[in-house]
């Protein structure tokens, strides 16, 4: 949890000295815990879909969902943890026309890397980029926060099992976070309406 909390701030950045070049603020996460989740995908063990979960640290789990949207995980923990962390939102701080070219000029700006599908849209991560290492200089790296964020959590959302456990972060009041209409007493967590991009399966769910 403490990855996923430290990475609520960190900057993503896809293609990095070229003129697709993006950089995003990382706003909103959800960890995922193995073998212990039943809501991972690494519930069941090392499947071949799940078998990048179980190796290093730091590299990139992507997967489709719903035939329609991929979704982009960092590995974390030990070897053989299968511990990952979503990427839920982002928010653009360089190459704002790349991303909205492929995003489309409806999206607005601060919603333009909001919800799993819609990130991996705007960074153009896709099924090749799985297994990344994003501690190295590639086509996709991270690079930490350079201070401290304010940072919320509350249960994941889109999810039916273990739904109710703490594992989602975000930055705290940022506009590209899950949107909500009603906040559930006692707990910070969010609920509410969301697009079908928004709605991109997190690991097992």
């Amino acid at each position: 949890m403490d990855v996923a909390h430290d990475l609520v701030g960190a900057q993503i950045v896809a293609d990095a000295g070229s003129a697709d070049e993006v950089r995003a603020c990382i706003v909103e996460v959800e960890a995922y815990l193995g073998q212990e989740d039943p809501a991972s995908h690494a519930f069941r063990g090392p499947t071949p879909r799940a078998s990048i979960m179980f190796g290093q640290a730091g590299h990139l789990y992507v997967y489709l969902s719903y035939g329609m949207h991929h979704c982009a995980n960092v590995v974390c923990g030990p070897d053989g943890a299968a511990a990952a962390v979503l990427l839920r939102a982002a928010t653009v701080t360089r190459g704002e026309a790349v991303v909205r070219a492929r995003r489309g000029p409806a999206a607005m700006s601060e919603r333009l890397l909001s919800g799993p599908g819609n990130l991996c849209r705007g960074l153009a991560i896709a099924g090749g980029d799985n297994g990344a290492d994003l501690c190295r200089p590639g086509r996709l790296h991270l690079e930490a926060r350079s201070g401290e964020a304010p940072v919320s959590s509350g249960p994941r959302v889109g999810i039916t099992r273990a739904a109710d456990l703490p594992l989602r972060f975000w930055w705290t009041g940022h506009p590209a976070a899950s949107r909500a209409p009603r906040t559930r007493k006692g707990t910070g967590a969010e609920a509410g309406p969301r697009s079908s991009a928004d709605l991109s399966r997190p690991p097992g769910g």
